[in-house]
């Protein structure tokens, strides 16, 4: 297991990562809506993501009085875990508490957040390696949805392809709950997000 790297004292940061694919090409793509969330997060807490190590694009700031390093996988999105889990290592973080990772779910409905302590990577490749190189499904996730792949649409083209101009809109929308997600986790513990944002974000997308 991944916990064994780590000692018992508290650490000094806790990671948030956002998945993605890093290239122009790939900027706003549905896959790339954990960079986006990312980004939202680094403009509004004024945390530069301007630091390049461990193949992974890196801000450190802090969010509600907590320390937190940034963390966009330069990888491509296959290889995810393979960046990530030198920088949980470098900074002796649990991944199992002391981190989160923000990614794009076909599963959900566009705009759709579902925030889970742990669980299966669900068919998406980045969690995949992610799971396989910390040895542990038991982590902090938060879900974008991004909306099912149409009858017809390889699921590659589907998933690097950009939104409609409504999607954007309800995207946009969900990347601000997204960023109060990950305050409230910081703030109050990941079992109040889940019952904050699962609950508000699935009455939200049905209204619409």
């Amino acid at each position: 297991m991944f916990r064994r790297f780590f000692s018992n004292k508290p650490t000094k940061y806790f990671i948030i990562c956002g998945l993605g694919n890093p290239g122009r090409e790939y900027a706003h793509t549905r896959h790339n809506v954990g960079f986006d969330a990312l980004d939202l997060i680094a403009d509004r807490f004024d945390i530069p993501i301007d630091t390049i190590r461990f193949n992974a694009a890196l801000g450190k700031g802090a969010i509600e009085g907590r320390k937190v390093i940034l963390v966009k996988p330069q990888t491509y999105m296959n290889l995810s875990g393979e960046s990530l889990s030198q920088v949980v290592r470098y900074y002796k973080a649990d991944p199992e508490s002391e981190m989160i990772v923000i990614y794009d779910d076909i599963d959900l409905p566009v705009g759709r957040l579902r925030i889970r302590k742990q669980g299966s990577a669900g068919g998406h490749n980045g969690m995949k390696d992610i799971i396989r190189h910390l040895g542990t499904e038991n982590f902090a996730r938060i879900r974008i949805g991004v909306g099912g792949k149409p009858k017809g649409y390889e699921l590659k083209d589907y998933v690097l392809g950009h939104f409609s101009e409504q999607e954007r809109e309800q995207i946009d929308e969900a990347l601000i709950h997204t960023a109060g997600a990950v305050c409230l986790v910081l703030e109050k513990g990941i079992d109040i997000a889940m019952n904050e944002y699962n609950r508000n974000s699935q009455i939200s997308a049905e209204q619409k």
